[in-house]
């Protein structure tokens, strides 16, 4: 089992598109050492995918092909709603 650096982690969710950011970042620094490593290890994956599929998930307008991705985005979603 891979233990993840969250400094590296909170870099990768850094993505030079601020609307990313805006849900990537808080997300990482708030909420990924809570996660389960099954969540972390999602987490991760999600964040090697391309900035432009993540936007398009995470605004609700496509969902990844592969299935288990789509429940770390819904964590995603939640917590930032969540924040306001």
């Amino acid at each position: 089992m891979q233990k993840f650096n969250k400094q590296e982690i909170f870099w990768h969710s850094r993505r030079g598109m601020l609307e990313l950011d805006l849900l990537l970042v808080p997300f990482a620094q708030e909420q990924f050492e809570h996660l389960s490593w099954e969540d972390q290890n999602l987490y991760n994956q999600l964040l090697q995918q391309e900035d432009q599929d993540l936007w398009l998930w995470l605004l609700g307008q496509s969902r990844p092909a592969e299935a288990s991705l789509s429940a770390i985005i819904d964590k995603i979603l939640a917590f930032n709603k969540s924040k306001g």
